[in-house]
C-alpha cells in the first residue's frame, strides 16, 4: 500500500469572493448534515401517528402521539416508564410495532447480526394501560431471538430462535414451540438464505412476506418458508481483529451456478401445532418464493414463486384449509421479471398487476380467473411504484415520471380505468417526491429535495395533498450552504450515437476557467438495482462533489442503458447477458463525446469512481480503456461474476454455462492485465455480500501481470464499509488524497 499525504482538512475562505471553501473536516461536521424526522409510525386509527422524541440529554426517548389533522400531541409512554423492570436501566429501542388496538407495543433491542445478516436480539413487549413487561423467550440466551411480531388481536407475540418458530400467549404466560426440526441445515421462517436478500433489499417496499413467515387474519394459523440448506457449500470468513485469536465465520451461500437450497411452505395451527406441507408447482429446490399473503379473512395464502432465471413469475392460491396451490395468473419476460406487490379488489374477486408487455411497466386490472379487464395507466411512461389501493374512494396510487426519468412524482388514477392518471405531487417541486402512506391511504409522510435544495418533511392529505404540517424544513443547512461557494448542478443529454441519449450531470464550479483544461472526475454505477443521475439531494456524496469542483476538478455522472430508469422496458433490460459490458461500451462513448463537446476537459486526467456495482464498472472501464481513463477508486466490487450469487447475477445474465463468453466479459479480473492508470482497490475484509475473496482474487491477477495498485483493506468492515465512527472520513480522505496525487486538480 503507498500512502499519499496532502493538507486537505482545513475550512478556507475564498478572498476574492468572500465564500468559505469546503473541506473534508466541514463535510463531516453534523452541522452539514440534512436532519431526518424521526421514523413515524402510523396507527390503526385513522390520522393518527407515533414517533420517539428525544426526552432528555441523555438520549432517553419518549413515545409520542400525534394527531394528524390537529397537531395535537400526547406523550403516551415517558422515557421514565421505558425502562428494564428487572434493572431500571434505560430500554435503547432499536425498532418498535404496535398490536392491533395500539396498547401494546414490541421493542426490539440488544441487536446484533447472526452469521446470514439478520437482525437478532430481544423483544420486549409492554403493555401500555397497565404499565406491564414482558420478555419474550426468555428462557433462552439473550440477542438470539429475530422477526417478532403481534399475532392479530395482540394477545399473542411469534419469534424465530435458533431456526424454530415460537408463539408466546401474553395472557396464560406460556410458550408454545410450533416447529421442532430446525437446524443448521433446516431453517424455519427465513427468506435470506434463498440468496434473495439483494432483491429483497431493493423491492422491501413491496414485499410483505419478506421475514418467511405470516400469521393468518383470525390470528389461528401462520404460513412459513422452510429452507433446506443441505448440500449447499458453506463459505468461510474470518475475523482477525476482535479476539486474541482469529474467529472463522461459516455459513451457507450458493454461488452462481451452484445448488441452491430447496423450499417448502408449511401452514401451522398456533392452537394445537398441526401442520400441513402445501403442494406447490414447480421446482422447489431450483424456485424462489417471492411473496407470501393471507388474503383478508378468508383463509386463503396467497404465493408468489419466480423461477431460478427469474424469466417466469406465478401467482397461486391456497384455498382455506386445502394443502394445494392453484395458479391463478402467470407473467413471463424473455429477460427478467419485475417483482409485484398485487392488491386485491372486491373482495378478491380481481387484483391489480404491473406488465412490462407493451414495452412500459404499466398497472392493470386482472380477474380472480387470470383475465386482463382493463389498464389502469397509459402506454408511453414506466409505474415505478405502486404505493397502495383505496377502495372507497376508487384511486390507485403510484410514482411515476413520465416527463423526466430523472425526477419522481406521485400519481392517482380511478380503479375503473375509465379517467386519466393525475399528477398529485405539487407542480412546483420539481426533483424527488417520497411517501410514507398511513395503512388507510388517507394520510402521507411526504419528504422533497432535490440535487440542490435539502429535504423537506411534511403530514399531507390524501387525495388532494394538502399539507397539514411541516415536519421538517432543513432551514439550517441551507443558510450555512449560502456561506460557500456552491456550484450549480446542470443536467443534461449525452448522445452516444444510434439515436441513444444518456442522462447525466456536472458540477464545476462557476469561475472554472474554459480557455484551460481541467480534470474530469466520474461517479459511477452502472449496474440495474441503482439510478445515479437522480435529481434528490445526496447529502455528503454532493458536498464531496462540490468541493472537488472548488479544487478544479468537474465532476460528473452519467446513467447508461440497463440502470433502473424509468425510460421503458427496453432501455432497462438491453443489457441482459451482457452485464458489465455493453454498460462499459456506452460510458466508454459517452466519455469520448464529452470530450469532444467540451474542450475545457483534459482528456489526459480523467478519473472514475463507484462502490460496489460502481466498482466493478470502475474496473471494467480502466482495464479495457486505458488510453481514456488514468484513475479509478473501485470499492466492494465483484471482480469476477463467478463468484457472487445467483439472484442477483443470474437474474441479469443467466446460468453461468449457457453464457460463459457473457460472463467473462463482463468481468473485470478477465481485462486486468490492460491496466495502465493509477488504480487504488478498497475491500471489506468481512463483507457478507461481495466477498473479501473477490478482492484477492484481483489482486492476484494484477500482480500475475507485475501491475503496480494501491490498496486498502478495511478490517472486519461489511460491504457499506460503515463500521467504526471514522471509517467513513478514513475512506473519503483516502480517496481524495488517491484522486489529488495521481491526478491534480487545476487548469494547464
Amino acid at each position: 500500500m503507498r500512502f499519499f499525504f496532502l493538507l486537505l482538512l482545513t475550512t478556507s475562505v475564498n478572498a476574492q469572493s468572500g465564500f468559505n471553501q469546503l473541506s473534508l473536516d466541514s463535510i463531516f461536521d453534523p452541522s452539514f448534515e440534512a436532519k431526518g424526522v424521526p421514523a413515524v409510525h402510523w396507527l390503526p386509527f385513522s390520522g393518527e401517528y407515533a414517533i420517539l422524541e428525544a426526552a432528555s440529554e441523555s438520549g432517553q426517548k419518549d413515545i409520542v402521539r400525534y394527531n394528524a389533522a390537529t397537531g395535537e400531541k400526547k406523550l403516551w409512554v415517558p422515557a421514565s416508564r421505558l425502562v428494564f423492570p428487572a434493572t431500571a436501566a434505560p430500554v435503547k429501542i432499536d425498532q418498535i410495532s404496535w398490536s392491533d388496538n395500539a396498547t401494546r407495543v414490541l421493542i426490539f433491542t440488544n441487536v446484533g447480526e447472526d452469521q446470514v445478516g439478520e437482525r437478532t436480539g430481544d423483544y420486549w413487549v409492554y403493555d401500555i394501560p397497565v404499565n406491564a413487561w414482558y420478555k419474550l423467550g426468555k428462557q433462552f440466551p439473550s440477542q438470539k431471538l429475530k422477526a417478532g411480531r403481534f399475532s392479530p388481536g395482540g394477545n399473542k407475540i411469534s419469534y424465530v430462535y435458533e431456526n424454530d418458530i415460537y408463539v408466546d400467549d401474553i395472557s396464560s404466560n406460556t410458550t408454545a414451540r410450533l416447529t421442532y426440526d430446525g437446524s443448521d441445515n433446516v431453517r424455519n421462517a427465513q427468506m435470506k438464505g434463498c440468496n434473495m436478500s439483494m432483491i429483497h433489499l431493493r423491492y422491501q417496499h413491496l414485499v410483505k412476506g419478506r421475514d418467511g413467515y405470516s400469521w393468518s387474519r383470525d390470528g389461528k394459523h401462520i404460513a412459513y418458508v422452510q429452507l433446506n440448506m443441505e448440500g449447499v457449500p458453506d463459505f468461510y470468513m474470518i475475523n482477525n481483529t476482535e479476539t486474541l485469536y482469529p474467529q472463522i465465520i461459516k455459513f451457507p451461500y450458493v454461488k452462481v451456478g451452484q445448488r441452491m437450497p430447496a423450499f417448502r411452505v408449511g401452514v401451522v395451527d398456533v392452537t394445537n401445532g398441526s401442520k400441513r406441507w402445501l403442494e406447490v408447482p414447480g421446482d422447489a429446490s431450483e424456485d424462489y418464493l417471492w411473496q407470501m399473503e393471507w388474503l383478508g379473512n378468508s383463509g386463503e395464502l396467497m404465493l408468489q414463486v419466480m423461477n431460478r432465471l427469474q424469466q417466469k413469475m406465478q401467482m397461486m392460491v391456497v384455498a382455506a384449509g386445502d394443502s394445494i396451490a392453484r395458479v391463478v395468473h402467470t407473467y413471463e419476460d424473455t429477460a427478467w421479471v419485475e417483482p409485484n406487490n398485487v392488491y386485491w379488489l372486491e373482495d378478491g374477486r380481481k387484483f391489480t398487476w404491473l406488465s412490462e408487455e407493451d414495452g412500459w411497466q404499466r398497472m392493470y386490472v386482472y380477474s380472480r380467473k387470470g383475465e386482463r379487464l382493463h389498464a389502469l395507466t397509459p402506454s408511453g411512461y414506466d409505474v415505478i411504484a405502486v404505493h397502495g389501493v383505496d377502495e372507497k374512494k376508487g384511486l390507485a396510487y403510484f410514482i411515476a415520471a413520465p416527463q423526466n426519468a430523472t425526477q419522481r412524482y406521485l400519481y392517482s388514477v380511478a380503479l375503473n380505468g375509465k379517467s386519466a392518471p393525475v399528477r398529485i405531487s405539487p407542480a412546483a417541486d420539481a426533483g424527488t417526491h417520497t411517501y410514507q402512506f398511513s395503512p388507510d391511504l388517507q394520510w402521507a409522510v411526504h419528504t422533497y429535495s432535490n440535487m440542490e435544495t435539502p429535504p423537506v418533511t411534511r403530514i399531507v392529505q390524501m387525495p388532494d395533498h394538502k399539507a397539514v404540517r411541516l415536519l421538517e424544513e432543513n432551514n439550517a443547512l441551507r443558510e450555512k450552504l449560502k456561506q460557500f461557494q456552491i456550484a450549480p448542478v446542470h443536467f443534461f443529454k449525452t448522445d452516444i450515437g444510434g439515436g441513444v441519449l444518456l442522462d447525466g450531470y456536472s458540477i464545476q464550479s462557476a469561475t472554472l476557467d474554459t480557455t484551460r483544461k481541467h480534470p474530469l472526475f466520474y461517479y459511477i454505477y452502472g449496474e440495474p438495482a441503482i439510478q445515479t443521475v437522480l435529481d434528490q439531494w445526496n447529502g455528503r456524496s454532493y458536498l464531496w462533489y462540490q468541493f472537488l469542483a472548488q479544487k478544479g476538478y468537474v465532476v460528473m455522472s452519467v446513467d447508461n442503458r440497463g440502470t433502473p430508469s424509468p425510460r421503458g422496458r427496453n432501455w432497462r433490460k438491453i443489457i441482459y447477458g451482457q452485464l458489465g459490458w455493453l454498460a462499459a461500451n456506452d460510458h466508454a462513448a459517452a466519455t469520448r463525446a464529452l470530450l469532444q463537446k467540451h474542450a475545457y476537459l483534459d482528456p489526459k486526467r480523467v478519473g472514475i469512481y463507484g462502490h460496489s456495482g460502481g466498482g466493478q464498472m470502475s474496473l471494467n472501464l480502466i482495464f479495457r480503456y486505458p488510453e481514456l481513463y488514468a484513475l479509478a477508486m473501485p470499492s466492494s466490487f465483484v471482480s469476477n461474476q463467478r463468484y457472487y450469487h445467483p439472484a442477483y447475477q443470474e437474474r441479469f445474465m443467466g446460468l453461468p454455462q449457457d453464457n460463459p463468453e457473457g460472463y467473462e466479459k463482463g468481468s473485470p479480473i478477465h481485462w486486468a492485465k490492460q491496466l495502465q492508470g493509477k488504480l487504488l482497490i478498497i475491500h471489506g475484509t468481512g463483507d457478507s455480500n461481495v466477498h473479501y475473496q473477490t478482492f484477492e482474487a484481483l489482486i492476484n491477477e494484477l500482480v500475475n501481470h507485475k501491475k503496480q495498485f494501491s490498496m486498502m483493506a478495511y478490517p472486519n468492515r461489511n460491504h457499506g464499509l460503515t463500521e467504526g465512527a471514522t471509517t467513513q472520513y478514513h475512506l473519503f480522505e483516502l480517496r481524495t488524497n488517491f484522486l489529488m496525487t495521481n491526478m491534480p486538480p487545476g487548469g494547464r
